[in-house]
């Protein structure tokens, strides 16, 4: 094939090895599968009245991330540095570029078409992740707004900074194999803040209301998590190589301690 049709950092597709490109296809549906485990997780936590609205809560962030993902949201993250390491420039908005061709600044074990899918199943979780800090207690309208703008200046620019091509903490060393602070100690930070800022709920301590409606709910989101986390973490090789199956291994033991 022709090397002139791919931009600098591109592979051909028939480079490719076709066990590496079905491995991170799993375990793309994998972690996908951990976002609506989070709703019947946190769907039984949560008193029964709330226990819809929580699920469809944590579908709608999947389907609203997707969104801002494609079009900007990647090019936030990975796309070529600006500002000293703080962002990724415009440059792959709308998928602008991105194809059947590999990133070879990334992955070239896969289509950079594949990258972007599989990155959109962490950004779509993350988000997800804070809902357990304000279940019951935000309006729809304002999960709407807060899940664009937080994916857009929380999300994406500390994508970029630890793992983007050039970010400023990558260039210092930094190493997050499987988002463990891209995605966890992010998420986790703000849902601090937001139960600082939201507050303490009323008459908790008083009211038996408040109690889990559902303890099967919560047993099977937390299985189907665990389920993801072999993809989640796994995956993360982006390749199917001893590296996946240390971490297919690490993933199981460290889950059952």
């Amino acid at each position: 094939m022709d090397s002139r049709k791919f931009g600098a950092g591109q592979l051909p597709v028939t480079s490719f090895n076709p066990g590496d490109i079905a491995w991170v296809l799993a375990a793309t549906g994998l972690v996908m599968i951990m976002t609506p485990a989070l709703g019947f997780f946190y769907g039984g936590l949560v008193r029964r009245k709330n226990l819809l609205s929580t699920i469809i809560q944590c579908m709608t962030i999947f389907a609203l991330v997707s969104l801002v993902w494609a079009f900007w949201g990647y090019s936030l993250a990975f796309g070529p540095s600006i500002g000293g390491g703080i962002l990724g420039d415009l440059s792959k908005v709308g998928l602008n570029g991105v194809g059947a061709a590999a990133n070879t600044v990334y992955s070239s074990a896969i289509p950079e078409l594949l990258y972007f899918t599989f990155q959109l199943k962490f950004a779509a979780i993350t988000p997800a992740l804070i809902i357990g800090a304000l279940a019951e207690r935000i309006r729809f309208k304002a999960l709407l707004i807060f899940i664009v703008l937080w994916a857009t200046i929380i999300y994406a620019p500390i994508a970029h900074w630890v793992w983007g091509d050039g970010g400023w903490l990558k260039n210092l060393g930094v190493i997050d194999f499987a988002g463990g602070l891209v995605v966890h100690l992010s998420a986790a930070m703000s849902a601090v803040a937001a139960a600082l800022v939201i507050g303490r709920r009323k008459d908790f301590e008083q009211s038996r209301e408040f109690r889990p409606n559902s303890i099967p709910f919560v047993i099977l989101g937390a299985a189907i998590l665990w389920f993801g986390w072999f993809g989640f973490n796994a995956g993360s090789a982006l390749a199917a190589d001893e590296i996946a199956v240390q971490a297919l291994v690490n993933t199981n033991l460290a889950a059952a301690a």
